[in-house]
C-alpha cells in the first residue's frame, strides 16, 4: 500500500504496517520539546500525579521566549524550570542565551530524519527541515507525555507542494513561503502534512529550507516535511545525537492535494496586516514608512539571513526615526556572525544587536512598538498584538528587504537604495 511521509512514519511509530488519514494512532515521541512554558507544564504534570518524567533522555527544554528574564515573574519561572530539570535529570537543557528552541534542536542534532518530534510550541513543524515529523501540541498533552510517554495522534491528510525551476537571485525561501500561504490561504493546510518537493527545494541550502516547514504553521499544517538528501546528511555528520533512519514517501502515494509552483517566477513578497495570507508583492507596498525593523526569529535568524542583511547594511546607516533590532537565532550563529564581521556592520549601521532568543516576536519584553507604529519583520506572524501592541501594524518580509527598509525608513528592497 503506497504511503505518504506522514502515513508511513506514524505507522512505524505506532508499530503498524500502514495507516490511513483520519486513523488514530498511539505513539511515543523521540523528542518532547518545551521552552519557557515548562513551568506550567510541570504544574499540570504534578496535578496528574506525576513524580518522575518518562525517560529523561527524551526531553529537550530550552529557555528562549522571554530571555534574559525581563521581570521577576519571568525570572521565577526560569528558576522553577532549572530546579525541575535538575530534579528530573533532564538530559537536554539549554539555558538563557543558547538560542531559539527550534534552531537549537536542529543544531544540537536532536531533530533527526525519520523521527517524531512533539513540542509545546506551534512552530515545532520546523523539525521537518531534517526530515522529521514535527508537530505542536498543547501543554496538557505535553504533561501527559511526561507522565506516560505516549499520546494519541490523528493521521493527517497530505498536501504535496512541488516547486520547479530555481528561485531567482534576491528572492528567498521566505518569499516562497509567503507566496504559497497567500495563494492557498491561512487554512490551506489545516491539519495536513505538507511535503515539499521539486528542483527549487533541492537547490536551497539547509538554512533556507528551514523557513518552509517553520512557516507552515501559519497555514494550519500539522507538520511539514522536506525529504532528507545529501545536504541533510552532511549537516548531520558528527552532529546527530543518535543513529537514525530517513523515511521517504512512496512515489505513487496518494495525496489529498498536489499543487505546483514555478520558483523562477517568484519575486520578493510582503505579508501585510493583520494576517500572514494577506500577501502582496514588494512593489505594491513599497514606500510605506516604517518605525521599526526586526531581523531574527526561528524563521529568519540564521547566518545566511544575517549575511544578507549585512550585505545591505554595509556602508549605510538606518534612517532617522527608524529603529533596527537584530537577534541571531542561536549562540552558534552569533559567534559565526562575529567572526565574519556581520555584528560590527550592524552596530556601525545603528542597529541594536541582542542576545539569542525570540525577542520582539513574542512582544512581551523587547522591541515592543508604540501605538500607531509600523514594523517590518522577518518573523512568521503579524496578527494584532503579536509584537506586544494591538494598535500597531506588522509587515513580514525576507531579511534583505527588512534591512533595506531600515535604511530607507520605508518599505523597500535592496535595489531601491542609492
Amino acid at each position: 500500500m503506497p504511503q505518504t511521509f506522514a502515513e508511513k512514519i506514524l505507522a512505524k511509530k505506532a508499530g503498524l504496517e500502514n495507516t490511513v488519514p483520519g486513523q488514530i494512532v498511539q505513539v511515543t515521541p523521540d523528542v518532547a520539546l518545551s521552552h519557557d512554558n515548562t513551568a506550567p507544564i510541570s504544574e499540570l504534570f504534578r496535578q496528574m500525579g506525576g513524580e518522575h518524567v518518562f525517560d529523561p533522555a527524551m526531553h529537550a527544554i530550552i529557555l528562549d521566549h522571554a530571555t534574559p528574564a525581563p521581570t521577576t515573574k519571568h525570572a521565577e519561572n526560569h528558576r522553577i524550570i532549572r530546579e525541575f530539570v535538575a530534579e528530573q535529570g533532564i538530559e537536554h537543557f539549554y539555558d538563557v542565551g543558547r538560542g531559539i528552541c527550534h534552531q537549537v534542536l536542529v543544531e544540537e542534532g536532536l531533530a533527526l530524519p525519520g523521527e517524531l518530534i512533539l513540542g509545546s510550541d506551534s512552530h515545532t513543524s520546523h523539525a521537518g527541515v531534517m526530515g522529521a515529523f514535527g508537530a505542536g501540541i498543547g501543554r496538557t498533552e505535553m504533561a501527559s507525555i511526561w507522565a506516560v510517554g505516549e499520546i494519541w495522534l490523528r493521521v493527517p491528510e497530505s498536501l504535496k507542494i512541488v516547486v520547479k525551476g530555481i528561485v531567482p537571485r534576491g528572492v528567498s525561501a521566505k518569499d516562497l513561503a509567503l507566496h504559497v500561504i497567500g495563494n492557498l490561504g491561512a487554512d490551506g493546510g489545516l491539519y495536513m502534512s505538507v511535503e515539499w518537493h521539486g528542483d527549487a527545494i533541492r537547490a536551497l541550502s539547509i538554512a533556507q529550507r528551514a523557513v518552509l516547514p517553520n512557516m507552515m504553521g501559519e497555514m494550519g499544517a500539522k507538520n511539514s516535511y522536506i525529504p532528507p538528501d545529501d545536504k541533510t546528511l552532511a549537516y548531520l555528520q558528527d552532529r546527530a545525537k543518535r543513529p537514525f533512519t530517513p523515511i521517504y514517501p512512496d512515489p505513487d502515494a496518494v495525496y489529498a492535494q498536489i499543487v505546483e509552483y514555478n520558483g523562477s517566477e517568484l519575486e520578493p513578497m510582503i505579508a501585510c496586516p493583520h494576517t500572514v495570507d494577506n500577501v502582496q508583492p514588494l512593489s505594491a507596498v513599497a514606500g510605506l514608512p516604517v518605525d521599526q525593523a526586526f531581523i531574527g526569529t526561528c524563521t529568519n535568524g540564521r547566518l545566511e539571513d544575517l549575511a544578507a542583511a549585512a550585505q545591505v547594511l554595509a556602508g549605510h546607516h538606518i534612517a532617522a526615526g527608524t529603529r533596527l533590532v537584530i537577534i541571531p537565532a542561536s549562540s552558534q550563529i552569533y559567534l559565526e556572525a562575529l567572526q565574519k564581521g556581520y555584528i560590527e556592520t550592524f552596530v556601525k549601521a545603528g542597529a541594536a544587536v541582542e542576545s539569542p532568543g525570540c525577542g520582539p516576536c513574542m512582544g512581551n519584553h523587547m522591541g515592543v512598538p508604540a501605538v500607531g507604529e509600523r514594523s517590518i519583520s522577518s518573523a512568521n506572524r503579524n496578527f494584532r498584538g503579536r509584537m506586544g501592541t494591538k494598535e500597531s501594524e506588522i509587515y513580514l518580509a525576507n531579511p534583505a528587504v527588512v534591512a533595506a527598509s531600515a535604511v530607507a525608513g520605508a518599505i523597500a528592497g535592496p535595489n531601491d537604495l542609492d
